[in-house]
């Protein structure tokens, strides 16, 4: 398994945000972590990057206990993870920010820029590329940081509602985007039901900070529990 936990669990002054969380996720597959509001998503995605120390349980990467190490040395071995809200570099190009997300983890001069106008050509932003990042529309933003991502060249690819504030045209492009990363594992956070569906291979949906079910995309549009819990509050 690319990913795994095991009893991973959560607890705020004795209220439990995740309990006893026991999720794998495979080399190369596109999954999407889907639950209503305060399921424990966020949380559980924090403590799978590094963000949020874990109450207690396991997180291993390709096999080894990653559970006490910090952000940083989590995205140095691999994982990368975009924001609910954009976290790029106002003040600097679209271009100094995607170099500055690919230096990282390349060093020589020459490769970090074939490296960005790669991934500007794959984020269709090469037209907008010595734009200043805070002047970019809030969609281009988050395009740009789902850009900073791919720069890093992540094993793992966490994106955290990637799509919101997207128009119609930037998700249908995002679509495309993330189906085309066939060499990238990616744990998808997602609200919108139509790219949840049209982009995982198998979905994980949370309810109060456990795992409710899992399964494909048929699977979880047919599941009776999910369908109370989550698809028949409008969120479809």
């Amino acid at each position: 398994m690319m990913l795994s936990t095991r009893g991973l669990t959560k607890t705020y002054a004795g209220v439990k945000a995740n309990t006893d969380v026991d999720f794998d996720l495979p080399k190369g597959q596109i999954r999407a972590l889907i639950g209503p509001n305060g399921a424990g998503k966020s949380t559980f995605v924090g403590m799978l990057c590094g963000r949020i120390p874990a109450t207690r349980g396991t997180v291993t990467l390709d096999g080894q206990d990653i559970s006490r190490l910090p952000a940083h040395k989590r995205i140095a071995m691999g994982i990368a993870y975009t924001f609910q809200i954009t976290s790029v570099f106002a003040g600097l190009s679209v271009r100094e920010n995607l170099a500055l997300a690919a230096r990282r983890h390349l060093h020589s001069a020459a490769v970090v820029t074939a490296k960005v106008d790669d991934v500007l050509d794959r984020v269709d932003l090469a037209g907008r590329a010595d734009q200043i990042a805070g002047d970019l529309s809030y969609g281009h933003q988050r395009i740009l940081e789902i850009g900073m991502g791919l720069a890093q060249d992540p094993r793992l690819f966490i994106l955290d509602e990637p799509t919101q504030g997207l128009a119609e045209t930037e998700i249908a492009a995002f679509k495309t985007l993330i189906l085309s990363l066939t060499d990238t594992t990616i744990l998808l956070i997602e609200h919108n039901m139509g790219v949840v569906m049209e982009t995982a291979e198998y979905i994980t949906v949370l309810n109060f900070g456990q795992i409710l079910a899992e399964g494909t995309p048929d699977q979880i549009r047919g599941n009776a529990d999910v369908q109370a819990a989550y698809l028949g509050t409008g969120n479809a």
